[in-house]
Formats: C-alpha cells, structure tokens, sequence
C-alpha cells in the first residue's frame, strides 16, 4: 500500500481496537529491519525520528530514506517527526514528504502549547499530514540527555487542546517516560480511560519501552492506539551486534554487520506489533 497518513492508520486501530507501534530509526538497516517485520506480519507501520536524534541522524540524509521505504512497502506505513520543537524542523519534514508531524510544545505553558498546535495543524494540512501534540509532559527525554519530570496529563487539558487546536492524535502523559524504566513503572490507565472518555482523537503512549505486555494491553483497551518504541530497538541492534562478536569475534566484513543490524531492529519490531496486535491488520487500512 505504502506511504499513508499516519490518520488512515489510526483511525483503522481505532475501530479494530489495537494499537500500532511507531518505532524510532537511526539509520538505513533499522529501517529496513522495521519494514522487514511490517512486511512479515502484514501489519501497519509507523516510522519516525525525534528532532533531538537529528544530530546523529540528519534529516535531510534519513528523512528521503524513510519516505522512499514506505513507499516502496507493500504494507500501509506512516512516516513521522517526533516530538518536533521548532517550526523549521517541522516545514522541513512536510517538504521532504513526512505524512505526519509531532508538535512537542509540552514546555510551554497551555495557551502557548495550543497557539503553536493550531498553527502547525494549519500548516500541516497543506500536505495532507497527520498532527500530534503532547498535553501534559511525559518523563525523561527522548535522548536520555534530561531527567524531566513527569506531569500528568489534565482531562480538561486534553479536551481543551482537542477542541481548539483540530489535531489528529494526542500524546498524554499517565506516568509513562522515554528510555528504560528503573523497576515497574506506574501508569495510570485510570486516567488515560478519565481522558479517552472527553476526547475523539487516538490516544499516543510515549515511554513504550520497558512496558509489560500486561500493561501494554491495558493501555490500548483503554484508547491507546499509538505506542511509541525507540530505546529497546537501539539495545536490541546493539546486543545483536555484540552477541555475533562475543561469539564469533571480528566482523570480517561490513556486510555481516550490516545484517546483524537489520536482524536485530527487525526481531524487536516483530515482537511488538504481536504485543500490539497489528499483525495481519495490514489490509484492513484503507484510504479515505
């Protein structure tokens, strides 16, 4: 099917009551390890990549890479900017063919945070380009750079951000945090059900990584739909890497370590969307 809105992915989750993984790429192997495991599983994709990654991960270098992926994937696939902060950045991956955006003004205070949403929501429809923005703030950070606290999310917050803004998804902070969780983490689904019950639009858990299956299901029986995964992707191709070399010493030649990084962000792709339960959703998405 290839490149869609990350809308049309969505609003199929809703109905079907599942959740679709947006998983973090750093590189070409990570983005074919992702749509490796779509493609396996018929299952509907979400690739993306912070503004924060982009120092590692040029924009201008991945962003055509991943839009050209999804195109060429024979399964629905959405390509996304997450937690965009600047209005360059954003115009940018709408230029490139990004057919979703994240706005992250969960920094600023809430009218701001709503003023800057609008705004973004406006330029985005130009492209036919799904909008998620962040009410509340999620924990920790996207690079692990800083230990930001975790605020919860207002259910009169959210549906204030909903109704006057006209995005499409809206990430919601329920005790969830980027990077590893120390221990079990304490997410509050009761309010994350309190928030589906006064807003329309899906629902986005941030922090996917170190969720228990247990509450992973919880979450998306509660309004979740889309469930952000990067730091246990970037571990997986890591421990895939240094297991061969562990085992087998050296790399001989790039080309081996080359498939080991596939391998290894393929293996931990496959082993969400069945947690999620995307797999063989695939056809079911249908542009609207």
């Amino acid at each position: 099917m290839g490149l869609v809105p990350m809308k049309t992915i969505l609003s199929q989750a809703e109905e079907g009551n599942y959740g679709v993984g947006s998983f973090s790429v750093a590189n070409m192997e990570m983005v074919m390890g992702a749509v490796q495991a779509a493609e396996e599983l018929q299952s509907p994709l979400i690739l993306q990549v912070a503004e924060v990654r982009l120092n590692h991960s040029p924009l201008h270098l991945l962003g055509p890479l991943m839009v050209a992926a999804a195109r060429k994937s024979d399964v629905p696939v959405a390509v996304h900017l997450d937690h965009g902060m600047s209005t360059p950045v954003i115009e940018q991956a709408l230029e490139i063919g990004f057919s979703s955006v994240m706005y992250d003004g969960s920094h600023h205070e809430l009218e701001t945070n709503i003023e800057n949403t609008a705004r973004i929501v406006q330029r985005a429809e130009k492209y036919g380009a799904t909008v998620e923005a962040e009410i509340g703030r999620v924990g920790g950070s996207e690079d692990g750079s800083e230990n930001i606290e975790m605020q919860l999310t207002s259910v009169g917050d959210a549906e204030r951000m909903e109704k006057e803004t006209g995005l499409d998804a809206l990430a919601v902070a329920i005790g969830n945090a980027h990077g590893m969780y120390k221990g079990e983490p304490d997410i509050r689904v009761d309010r994350l059900r309190e928030i589906k019950a006064c807003t329309s639009v899906p629902l986005v858990l941030h922090g996917g990584s170190g969720i228990s299956e247990r509450v992973f299901q919880q979450c998306i029986g509660a309004g979740v739909r889309k469930i952000n995964v990067a730091t246990s992707t970037f571990n997986q191709v890591t421990e895939q890497v240094n297991d061969t070399f562990a085992s087998k010493g050296a790399y001989q030649n790039y080309f081996d370590l080359h498939q080991d990084e596939v391998k290894g962000a393929r293996a931990n792709v496959l082993k969400h969307m069945n947690i999620f339960g995307s797999a063989g959703k695939a056809s079911e998405v249908k542009m609207k």
